[in-house]
């Protein structure tokens, strides 16, 4: 009898690692980007898209990956529909309960989580041929791939358009206002979104030459 793999190889592990650089979901693979552009005008809304994200496809992945072998070829698209569905329905009812102001703000962005590219795509590439362990590390990197690029554009949103971070008022506080600077009411518009995207895609592939070259 050939020796168990264990929990965290090194294979595991770049199922966890390669989703936040070299295959990261936005930048690399170029998918949730709507989101993205969407609901990262503050921090908050941000981390509660990721990590709504992270509950709606780790679930989803295990949950697939346990059935993948009884799953009929012909529906299985329906069937990781209904498995995405049944958690957004339930992680939408929680938001509403215990976060409504941020359930607001994220507006229809939590129901359209169904049909995220990202979490399709998993289901469908990843899931559908691996055993549950694995599909929970793929879930858990690429959400975290997903949600990384999030904060970081919302990190920068926030504070260079609102002057805040969190609603704290940080550059008042150090006292950035008094050298005449004004916040840049251009980061609050999606297409800033874009461009910072677009940056932070420009400065990962000028650290990582392989990525121009699989190009």
């Amino acid at each position: 009898m050939s020796e168990k793999e264990p929990l965290f190889s090194s294979k595991n592990l770049r199922l966890i690692t390669d989703p936040l650089n070299t295959n990261n979901p936005i930048t690399v693979q170029v998918l949730g980007i709507c989101s993205a552009l969407a609901i990262t005008v503050k921090l908050e809304p941000a981390i509660v898209m990721t990590l709504s994200v992270m509950a709606v496809l780790v679930v989803a992945n295990v949950v697939i990956s346990l059935l993948r072998k009884s799953i009929p070829p012909r529906i299985r698209i329906i069937v990781q529909l209904v498995v995405i569905a049944s958690m957004v329905i339930l992680v939408d009812q929680v938001l509403k309960a215990f976060a409504y102001d941020v359930s607001k703000q994220l507006s229809v962005f939590v129901g359209l989580i169904i049909t995220n590219c990202i979490i399709m795509g998993r289901l469908e590439a990843f899931a559908m041929a691996n055993k549950p362990w694995p599909s929970f590390l793929d879930a858990i990197g690429n959400a975290s791939g997903y949600g990384l690029i999030l904060i970081i554009v919302a990190f920068f949103r926030e504070l260079l358009g609102s002057g805040t971070l969190f609603g704290y008022p940080v550059l008042e506080k150090i006292g950035l206002y008094k050298t005449g600077y004004e916040n840049n009411g251009l980061m609050i518009l999606p297409p800033m979104a874009l461009i910072t995207i677009g940056i932070i895609i420009w400065v990962q592939r000028s650290k990582n030459r392989e990525l121009i070259e699989e190009k």
